[in-house]
């Protein structure tokens, strides 16, 4: 399930230059005011009898298609803290590109941190995994990830994934018209870094473009999550999936 209190996005680094939201090919190019949805208060909502319309045990993407720590959000997200901390019985996943802005936008009782938020932080090739990842970990969060997607060349996370900080790792390629390629061998290099530090991995889409033994295969969007299925690669020990 998708929750996304607000909408409009604009890039932020490299990652996003062919955005399946809005870049250039996107539905949703140009789209870059940000406005609050007619699902802000979402996980709150009540029927007639008085329940929640979101049950518990669910876990909840937020702001998938758009960004969290957007500070054009800013006026608006202690009252979205407020939610997330009433409904403990949801798991809430926040993926970023702005986890520069994560200090500045927390609330005043985050303490070292929420029990039911998943922080995931994006890195897209080495410069912005060195660029984010020693900031990433020096925050107090309890659940953190690591999000290669889309990935762009080969990382290497081991001195990252050594400090015992990251809970999982998941790599997907570039979906769209202009996507570029994903290696194969570099899903297969983090793999590898995830089972010398014992952190689960996910290698959750292949991407539009995907290089695999040399050869460059196009991909349909509805495939790519399958073909990665099928390289049987994922390490997941029982974790639940997003």
């Amino acid at each position: 399930m998708n929750w996304e209190p607000w909408t409009g996005c604009y890039a932020a680094s490299d990652g996003c230059a062919n955005c399946y939201f809005y870049g250039p090919n996107a539905k949703r190019h140009g789209q870059n005011t940000i406005t609050k949805t007619d699902k802000f208060d979402w996980p709150i909502r009540k029927n007639k009898n008085g329940e929640y319309n979101i049950k518990g045990n669910k876990i909840l993407a937020t702001c998938f298609a758009t960004d969290f720590f957007l500070p054009e959000a800013d006026e608006w997200r202690s009252v979205a803290w407020a939610m997330i901390k009433e409904r403990q019985d949801i798991d809430f996943l926040i993926l970023t590109k702005r986890i520069d802005r994560f200090k500045v936008a927390l609330p005043d009782d985050w303490g070292d941190g929420y029990d039911n938020i998943n922080i995931g932080c994006t890195v897209e090739n080495q410069s912005l995994a060195d660029q984010r990842l020693p900031l990433f970990l020096s925050y107090p969060i309890k659940r953190r990830f690591i999000a290669a997607s889309p990935l762009l060349g080969e990382i290497d996370l081991s001195a990252y994934l050594k400090t015992g900080g990251i809970d999982h790792v998941t790599a997907s390629g570039e979906s769209g018209r202009d996507a570029r390629i994903c290696d194969y061998d570099w899903v297969l290099s983090i793999r590898e870094q995830c089972i010398n530090a014992g952190v689960t991995f996910w290698f959750k889409s292949s991407g539009s473009l995907f290089k695999q033994n040399g050869v460059v295969q196009k991909v349909n969007p509805f495939q790519q999550g399958n073909v990665a299925k099928e390289c049987g690669i994922n390490i997941l020990n029982g974790k639940r999936l997003f």
